[in-house]
C-alpha cells in the first residue's frame, strides 16, 4: 500500500467505480440502433455529421436517465472524502459527458469534491482509452504521471492509465482481469480506502 499512500493524483472513472453501474448498454445499444458488442461511441463518431448528432441527442437522454439514478458504490463515501482531507488532487476521466459526471455526483452527494475542470468527459478530451484526458490532468496539477493512479472497472480505464504512465487499479467484483493492464485489483473502493486508513494496513491489496 505505500505505493498507493503515496500517490498525489487520484484519477477515477465514473460508472461501475464511482457509482454502481446501471447502464444498460445492450438496452442502450438497441435504442440507437446499434448491434450488440458495438462501440457506442466509435460507432457514432463514425456517422455522417447529420446522423451523428440525431445519435448524440438520443445517447445524451439515455445517459441522463441513467445518471439520475446513480448510487455510490460500495467504499466510495468513505474513501473520496479521506483522499481530499489527505490533500489529494480527484479527477474524472469518463467517457460521459461532463454534465452527465456532474448529474451522477450530484446523485451521490459527492459533487463537492470534484472541481469542474477536473472531471474529463468525451467533450473535453479524446475517449478513453486514449490517454490525453489523463495527461490534460496531469499537466493542470503540475503532476508527475508516477505520482498519479486511475482507478477503474473496465479495459478502457487500465489502457488509459497504462498509456499514460501513471499506476492502474482495477476494481471488480468478479474474476475478470487484465493482467498486463493492472497494478493492483480490488474487489470494491472500500478495500482501497481501509488499508489508507489505517497504520497498520491488513494484507488487502493484490499485485495483478
Amino acid at each position: 500500500m505505500i505505493e498507493l499512500n503515496s500517490k498525489k493524483g487520484w484519477v477515477f472513472d465514473l460508472d461501475g467505480t464511482l457509482t454502481i453501474a446501471v447502464h444498460d448498454f445492450a438496452h442502450m445499444r438497441r435504442e440507437l440502433g446499434m448491434p450488440d458488442g458495438a462501440d457506442i461511441l466509435a460507432t457514432i463518431a463514425a456517422l455522417p455529421l447529420l446522423e451523428r448528432q440525431q445519435q448524440i441527442i438520443k445517447l445524451d437522454q439515455l445517459e441522463a436517465m441513467y445518471a439520475a439514478k446513480a448510487r455510490a458504490a460500495k467504499g466510495v463515501l468513505e474513501l473520496i472524502p479521506y483522499l481530499a482531507q489527505q490533500g489529494s488532487k480527484l479527477g474524472i476521466f469518463t467517457r460521459n459527458t461532463k454534465a452527465m459526471a456532474q448529474l451522477s455526483l450530484q446523485a451521490i452527494g459527492l459533487e463537492k469534491y470534484f472541481d469542474a475542470d477536473f472531471i474529463i468527459g468525451r467533450d473535453d478530451a479524446p475517449h478513453k482509452p486514449d490517454p490525453q484526458g489523463l495527461h490534460r490532468l496531469l499537466n493542470t496539477w503540475q503532476l508527475r504521471a508516477d505520482q498519479a493512479v486511475m482507478i477503474g472497472d473496465f479495459k478502457y480505464d487500465l489502457e488509459a492509465g497504462r498509456a499514460a504512465g501513471v499506476a492502474t487499479v482495477h476494481v471488480a467484483t468478479d474474476q475478470r482481469r487484465w493482467p498486463q493492464l493492472t497494478d493492483y485489483c480490488f474487489a470494491s473502493l472500500l478495500d482501497v480506502f481501509q488499508p489508507l486508513s489505517l497504520i497498520n494496513t491488513a494484507a488487502t491489496v493484490h499485485h495483478c
